[in-house]
């Protein structure tokens, strides 16, 4: 197998970072130290999830407010969440915490490389005070599929990379680092003094008196056959109605972002081994819903025929989707869910307004989503309105209109990318609403179904009868007269056309059998048919002619008629040919070169009859 490298682009950046070492802590020189410092990466998913539970302690005479972290940048570009809460110690997180302030950062001197986030501490640190904090942060992307491309029956290897050292621009007196894996399988892993592996978890330290920025790369190859499960795009829209419902429809385009299938795909040894043929395929997935959604259903692009079911609670309401087909590295789906929710569960009143507080994110854990765009749409009628979201979007607003409204519906358009479920917290949107507008569509229908019966009174008892005299009926009656007329010598037309069609048949069998007493019947029988034809055409013709409605159509009609019976007279030409020459026993290709001229001119007549035909059915 391909042995992986440890010297990656992202770790040149280390090395490029560690380049300036020395001239950074000088520049960036602090009386922090931290004394204790544990780290777990949890890569059990695709999401990476990193922990780090820290003692800070001022050694300085001067209280300081804020704490540095940096990150390198291809690990900044792909952090997806970044949250700091001041722990009580051994990773027990205050339940009164809160996320404490963090601000992207430049500090002067910085070289490039590295990405700065300022934490604002509750209280500035005294001079020999400490703080506990817990650091959590959700990386995207950053595991790599290797190989990048594997079979049906191979298990999905991942690597990661990052550094045994915490990054820090502040010494460390000790500190340990724990990744957890999703199963005890790995390929390969670096190893480091104090290094140790057990059950699914590597461990690395504890290393005393780390300096500054101490980076030591490491690289943990491992098999990992979770699903890759990425929505490159949802667009969530939740629909407030004040009669008593909210709901959310929510349209997700899938992909599988794991290494990519290769070869073909046996849905036959899938079935029978799906944990070994496609064990890292996305077979299933579970929405967790309220516990009180109702209506709910899923659709894909061609509608409804995977298998979902709906398990339901009283803690949550579970919506498990099968894919028609299972998700292998590369592939992809689209479909939508949607469902309703009560509105006394999610609106509510303070100081006046209205208030939505729903979760933002979607409802399927370990997804990561690109681009999230959630709607809000607001009743008709609603104003002042404004949007608390416990982190960064962007924000716009737009209008939908929807049955009986007037002016339209405002919509609050929310926008996130690179979204992961610790995302999925609550958001609330203020508006102001009057309740005199839910009382307009019920007036709309209640005016518009009046005017409709004043309507049919008026129209049963007006007397709205044209005289049969007037001019315009009268020149109505005749124009009628005139479709009628045009219409029976279409049909006539184009039953003229099915005898010349037989007419030809009978030279194909002629062809075929050698029969030429059938064929001279043929054409009796279509001597006959065209005669009765003609003889019905006449006093439709006629009656054109004498009518004044029919002057623009009249020389159409004649010219068809002209050209059917040129077409007559050359596919009779035609069939007297060719039974002489049978009769004669000549040779096919005299036969061919005897009607080819004939056969060329009823081609012409034949296309001049069918444009004349379609000119006539427009008019």
């Amino acid at each position: 197998m391909k042995r992986i490298r440890s010297d990656l682009p992202f770790a040149f950046v280390f090395v490029f970072v560690l380049g300036f070492c020395t001239f950074f802590s000088a520049v960036c020189s602090s009386d922090l130290v931290i004394s204790k410092l544990d780290r777990r990466i949890d890569l059990s998913s695709h999401i990476v999830r990193s922990s780090v539970s820290l003692k800070v302690e001022n050694n300085g005479a001067d209280a300081v407010s804020n704490i540095l972290l940096p990150f390198p940048e291809h690990q900044a570009k792909k952090m997806a969440f970044l949250s700091v809460v001041v722990s009580e110690g051994k990773g027990k997180t205050k339940e009164s915490s809160v996320s404490l302030p963090i601000e992207a950062s430049n500090p002067e001197g910085t070289p490039p490389g590295l990405t700065w986030y300022s934490v604002t501490l509750p209280k500035a640190l005294g001079k020999g005070g400490s703080v506990s904090l817990e650091i959590k942060a959700a990386f995207t992307h950053i595991l790599s599929p290797f190989p990048e491309k594997i079979t049906q029956s191979d298990a999905q290897l991942v690597a990661f990379q990052d550094g045994a050292h915490y990054l820090s621009p502040y010494a460390i007196k000790v500190q340990s680092l724990t990744i957890k894996l999703p199963e005890p399988k790995v390929e390969t892993y670096t190893k480091l003094e104090n290094t140790k592996f057990s059950g699914s978890e590597i461990k690395y330290g504890p290393y005393d008196n780390i300096p500054p920025f101490s980076y030591n790369p490491i690289v943990v190859h491992y098999v990992s056959n979770n699903p890759f499960a990425v929505a490159r795009e949802l667009v969530r829209e939740i629909e407030i109605s004040h009669w008593g419902n909210v709901q959310i429809t929510e349209a997700y385009n899938l992909a599988h972002a794991g290494a990519e299938l290769t070869g073909e795909f046996s849905r036959l040894d899938f079935q029978m081994r799906p944990h070994i043929r496609g064990a890292s395929a996305i077979k299933n997935l579970v929405a967790k819903l309220p516990p009180r959604a109702h209506s709910i259903y899923y659709r894909d692009d061609i509608g409804n025929i995977s298998t979902s079911n709906v398990f339901s609670d009283s803690a949550k309401t579970l919506l498990e989707i099968e894919p028609r087909f299972p998700l292998l590295g590369g592939w992809r789906t689209s479909f939508t869910i949607g469902y309703g929710l009560p509105l006394e569960d999610f609106l509510f009143r303070s100081e006046g307004k209205r208030f939505l507080n729903i979760f933002f994110g979607c409802s399927m854990s370990d997804l990561v989503i690109e681009n999230l765009t959630v709607k809000v749409v607001l009743p008709e009628g609603s104003k002042d309105i404004s949007v608390s979201v416990p982190f960064q979007v962007k924000r716009s607003q737009e209008t939908k209109f929807s049955h009986l409204d007037m002016v339209g519906r405002p919509v609050i358009v929310l926008e996130k990318t690179n979204v992961v479920p610790e995302h999925n917290r609550l958001f609330q949107v203020y508006y102001r609403f009057s309740n005199l507008s839910l009382f307009r569509e019920p007036l709309m229908l209640i005016f518009g179904f009046f005017l409709f019966f004043v309507a049919c009174v008026v129209y049963t008892h007006a007397d709205l009868t044209i005289s049969k005299s007037s001019p315009s009926y009268l020149a109505k009656l005749q124009w009628d007269e005139v479709q009628t007329a045009i219409q029976q010598f279409q049909s006539i037309m184009k039953r003229c056309v099915v005898v010349h069609d037989k007419l030809e048949a009978s030279l194909r069998d002629l062809s075929r059998t050698g029969d030429v007493q059938a064929c001279k019947a043929s054409r009796k029988a279509a001597d006959s048919a065209l005669k009765e034809l003609a003889k019905e055409l006449k006093p439709l013709l006629s009656f054109l002619q004498s009518s004044p409605q029919a002057a623009q159509i009249m020389p159409k009609v004649e010219e068809l008629v002209l050209k059917e019976r040129e077409l007559q007279e050359k596919l009779m030409l035609k069939h007297t040919t060719v039974v002489d020459s049978y009769e004669k026993k000549s040779g096919g290709r005299d036969i061919e070169n005897r009607v080819a001229a004939i056969q060329q001119k009823i081609n012409l007549l034949r296309q001049d009859f069918d444009e004349l035909l379609e000119v006539i059915d427009e008019i």
